[in-house]
């Protein structure tokens, strides 16, 4: 195998590869990128058997072939080559020796025949969403995902596929983020699925602003089609909570916030926080807000923010950095923090299909 390519095309494509790739690989092919040289482009996948890549770039093939490399080394080699055209050849025995100006590497690959293939998608349902619509829910949601591994089913985001609409759900069991789109799909497709975190990650670097994207989902797998690059990952099996149940229904004080202003405030404020209590409450009185915080044997904080509110005069304790997460996500110039008293759940809104289910903290 040979070919010439451009070295900030081959990098990245190759960066895109080799974020799929684990660092404590279980066999030696897994750290391995396959390269296909074959009709005027370079095809190239990773895997780690539960995520994959498949992705493609420009080249000028000088002889077909196959052959698999060490990604991550491949990558710092390429990053650090001192000319803009890289010349590689690849002999029987998989040794690469990669050329650029006046660098010349030589690294060892392994044969093409050990790499595991890909699974395939051809009885799978699919369906067509907008990329910039999906971007922004997965910002709006995963930041909720949770990272404890003794409850998988929540170490992923739960995607709901019913009544011409999909719903994406992430909590760690004390928050809960959703967002809710329309998306076109005959009945027949109607499914609920949860795709693991490293796959959502991954889905989160493809994803653009703007063009269509293909998801196809079976009983155990999902692919994403995205800009020319294949995503395929395993799904998480399990029984995922019923959300539902969480969404507080009758609450009944509703505070309109400029959420910057909000941000920044808690933001400020929590730099007292305890590390022990890990919270700042939060004092509703005539037409303002005052956020405390206070950390024995440090100091307290405050600060008052103005609001239209005449309610009861109440106060709420919640975690700042699971306060901060959505109003960090969000882009809506205001969010509405509904309520109903110190023990219960609250909930950020906003002008759109977006809910945060926060849950409080004692006060002391």
């Amino acid at each position: 195998m040979k070919f010439n390519i451009a070295k900030q095309a081959f990098l990245e494509a190759l960066q895109q590869m080799q974020h799929v790739v684990s660092n404590r690989a279980t066999l030696p092919i897994l750290s391995n990128v396959l390269i296909e040289a074959i009709d005027g482009k370079l095809n190239m996948v990773t895997t780690d058997l539960d995520v994959g890549v498949r992705g493609s770039v420009e080249a000028e093939i000088l002889k077909e072939g196959a052959t698999t490399l060490p990604v991550r080394r491949l990558v710092s080699i390429i990053r650090e080559l001192p000319a803009e055209d890289v010349e590689v050849s690849v002999d029987s025995k998989n040794y690469a020796s990669i050329k650029s100006g006046p660098s010349f590497f030589k690294i060892i690959g392994i044969g093409k025949e050990e790499f595991p293939p890909l699974p395939k998608f051809d009885e799978a349902r699919e369906y067509r969403l907008q990329q910039g619509t999906l971007k922004d829910a997965l910002k709006k949601t995963s930041y909720a995902i949770s990272t404890d591994e003794t409850r998988y089913v929540l170490n992923g985001i739960f995607a709901s596929f019913k009544e011409g609409k999909v719903t994406l759900v992430a909590t760690d069991g004390r928050r809960l983020a959703m967002v809710e789109n329309e998306v076109e799909f005959p009945s027949s497709h109607e499914c609920d699925v949860i795709i693991p975190t490293k796959a959502v990650q991954e889905l989160g670097r493809l994803l653009s602003d703007d063009g269509e994207l293909v998801l196809r989902l079976t009983d155990s797998q999902v692919a994403f089609e995205v800009n020319g690059t294949l995503l395929v990952s395993k799904l998480i099996e399990g029984n995922y909570p019923n959300y539902k149940q969480v969404i507080p229904s009758n609450t009944t004080e509703r505070i309109q916030i400029g959420r910057e202003a909000f941000f920044e405030t808690v933001r400020r404020v929590s730099l007292l926080a305890s590390d022990k209590s890990n919270s700042v409450k939060l004092v509703f009185g005539e037409n303002s807000i005052e956020i405390t915080a206070n950390a024995q044997d440090v100091g307290e904080s405050q600060e008052t923010m103005d609001v239209q509110y005449s309610g009861k005069q109440f106060a709420i304790a919640f975690n700042p950095e699971f306060l901060m997460a959505p109003l960090k996500a969000l882009t809506t110039e205001n969010v509405y923090l509904d309520l109903i008293d110190e023990m219960s759940p609250g909930v950020i809104r906003i002008d759109g299909s977006f809910l945060y289910v926060i849950m409080p903290m004692r006060v002391s």
